[in-house]
């Protein structure tokens, strides 16, 4: 037979996140590679699951989602950000934000259009542009020469604009570089998009992970941008629980309607009982919000001294889960290499930066490592990581 796999899809295969775990397991690795905590949620928020699946909320919930959590998430947007959205037309409830990013682009991209994206970037970005048979424009992120942050040259994002251009996709807290877009960075993706008539489609789901006081700004909040932008978060980041794969759409009534037509052929619904359970909490955890946040900052400067102490250069890390190390400092180039010897070599899995770039030798040399575990696991890959490296790797 010949492959039956559509050809525009036949360059994915298994995904490094994939790989890389499947390595760590037959090894016995501390896996830093997959961006998962290794503790659970409020503790009200898994009772309040629970207690709904014994009531009985086991069937299809509304094909929008539970109007429960619809109405929690308007509110914490107005709360947060002062965005105004009607939940009965702009807020659609998705499985994970990830069946979000899906349905928006098989929405909003046809065959032929180009979407401007920052790399490195998630992978589900690209697979799904590619799914959707768009094209992607890729602006670098590049570590500022003095603060060490990754940001993008305005020229470059300009300069990706063309006939074609449909869309830019703006992931902020970004995964994986950390990068927190500033104010000022914001405006400039903003002007693009005003100038040139352009959809913007914003993955928010680190939004309330930024670390050492800096605020996360959604686009939608800047002059212009509302009615032209398209939002995806999660209750998977903001309540530690990335297995429940409840997200949320948000914006203007046309652009969430457009997803809404798609994703009813997708997955059609989300699990009821998990909905209601995240709009209790959106209501009333966000003291466990803000403590988790806090307890990650700890973890990110905690794994970020370990690294430095190690060999690696490590780059500044202003949100998320991960922080990205340079391992030219340890003599090697490929960090694709370095990361499929790890595991055997050190004990210790991590995933290599330039599988997120489409221009790959801009990422050969980084690694990103995921901080959002236990000290003590933190403090074990450290200790492998110290020792591979003194046995001369």
């Amino acid at each position: 037979m010949e492959e039956p796999l559509i050809e525009r899809m036949r360059v994915y295969g298994e995904t490094i996140f994939a790989e890389m775990t499947r390595l760590a397991m037959e090894t016995g690795s501390v896996n830093l590679g997959q961006g998962f905590p290794d503790t659970d949620g409020p503790r009200s928020l898994l009772e309040g699951a629970s207690r709904r699946v014994l009531e009985g909320v086991n069937q299809y919930p509304p094909g929008p989602g539970r109007p429960e959590l619809r109405q929690a998430v308007s509110r914490y947007r107005a709360r947060h950000y002062g965005i105004e959205l009607d939940p009965d037309s702009e807020v659609y409830i998705t499985v994970g934000a990830t069946a979000g990013i899906a349905a928006a682009m098989l929405a909003l991209v046809e065959r032929g259009d180009e979407v401007i994206v920052f790399e490195p970037m998630y992978d589900s970005y690209a697979a799904m542009i590619t799914l959707a048979g768009g094209v992607r424009r890729s602006v670098t992120l590049r570590p500022d020469a003095v603060s060490g942050r990754f940001t993008f040259d305005p020229e470059e994002l300009r300069a990706a604009v063309g006939p074609r251009t449909r869309m830019v996709l703006v992931n902020s807290p970004h995964n994986p570089t950390g990068t927190v877009f500033t104010p000022d960075e914001l405006e400039e993706i903003a002007r693009v998009c005003r100038e040139h008539d352009l959809i913007a489609f914003t993955d928010e789901v680190y939004e309330f992970l930024t670390f050492d006081g800096r605020p996360h700004v959604p686009l939608a909040t800047l002059p212009g941008m509302r009615e032209r932008t398209v939002s995806v978060s999660s209750v998977g980041k903001m309540f530690a629980v990335t297995g429940w794969k409840t997200g949320w759409v948000m914006g203007p009534e046309p652009l969430v309607s457009a997803v809404r037509t798609v994703n009813q052929f997708l997955t059609f619904s989300a699990n009821g009982a998990l909905q209601l359970a995240v709009a209790d909490a959106i209501d009333g955890e966000w003291e466990w919000v803000a403590a988790q946040r806090a307890a990650l900052q700890g973890k990110r400067d905690r794994l970020a001294s370990g690294l430095a102490a190690a060999g690696f250069e490590v780059n500044v890390s202003e949100g998320t889960y991960f922080v990205m190390a340079d391992i030219r400092p340890l003599g090697f180039g490929s960090g694709l290499d370095v990361v499929r010897a790890l595991p055997a070599g050190a004990g210790v899995a991590a995933v290599p930066a330039q599988v997120f770039y489409d221009h790959q030798e801009e990422g050969a040399h980084l690694l990103r490592f995921a901080f959002c575990k236990r000290d003590e696991v933190l403090d074990e890959a450290v200790s492998r990581l110290t020792a591979w490296h003194g046995r001369g790797a």
